[in-house]
């Protein structure tokens, strides 16, 4: 069975690109997901479309009412359904977050937009709240393709390599990629590392290792402190 996954979103539109393209696309031809965009509107109760109002107490901004997102939910949510809502207030996503959402059978992806959704959504239905990062963007659309991506590219037989194919990855063991390289072996006065022309599978391994190690204090020290 494919991993089914429902996006629902104000902007549906948004995805129809993305899921027509490179892994996605493949992913979907050969039955490892089955991706869904189901439209927000289609659960508002009047002939506008209405799915936001003022919060109470005042502020900036409006939010999005709970009746259009209860319905909608409800309606798409069976046993086996993860429900999670795209918000900047969520948990850090995280390559171990992808390994586990890939071990799912139905993922439901909630999109906010304006200012965000009434808390009676998130108590009541949400099962997490995920975020891509510590900025805001227009609504949430973005951010669960972001993730479907990841979490496609490590479902079975999408990548081709089998698991080797994302073994090795920055963020796989806790530790970014080293520096790699292809031919030829020197272009503009810059070369190969020596040791990957040898032929010495052993230095190779130790070499790779160094530089995880190195590329992460320099660039990502919070990894190694994590």
């Amino acid at each position: 069975m494919p991993l089914r996954i429902d996006v629902l979103t104000i902007f549906p539109g948004m995805l129809k690109g993305f899921v027509s393209e490179s892994i996605l696309r493949r992913a979907i031809a050969m039955g490892a997901v089955d991706i869904h965009a189901v439209d927000l509107r289609d659960f508002a109760h009047d002939a506008r479309g209405t799915l936001d109002d003022k919060p109470y107490g005042g502020g900036a901004g409006m939010l999005m009412k709970p009746e259009p997102l209860f319905e909608a939910i409800e309606s798409l949510r069976q046993p086996n359904t993860r429900v999670i809502v795209m918000t900047p207030q969520g948990q850090p996503f995280r390559q171990e977050t992808a390994r586990r959402l890939a071990g799912e059978e139905h993922l439901l992806f909630v999109c906010g937009h304006y200012e965000g959704i009434d808390e009676r959504v998130l108590e009541s239905l949400a099962d997490e709240q995920l975020s891509i990062g510590d900025y805001v963007l227009t609504n949430g659309a973005l951010p669960a393709a972001v993730i479907i991506d990841s979490v496609t590219r490590l479902l079975p037989g999408v990548l081709g390599g089998g698991s080797e194919a994302t073994a090795k990855e920055s963020f796989s063991n806790g530790l970014l990629e080293q520096a790699q390289y292809t031919r030829p072996p020197v272009y503009r006065g810059k070369g190969v590392p020596e040791v990957l022309l040898n032929g010495d599978h052993a230095r190779m391994e130790q070499w790779r290792q160094n530089q995880m190690i190195d590329r992460t204090a320099r660039h990502r020290p919070d990894l190694i402190q994590h």
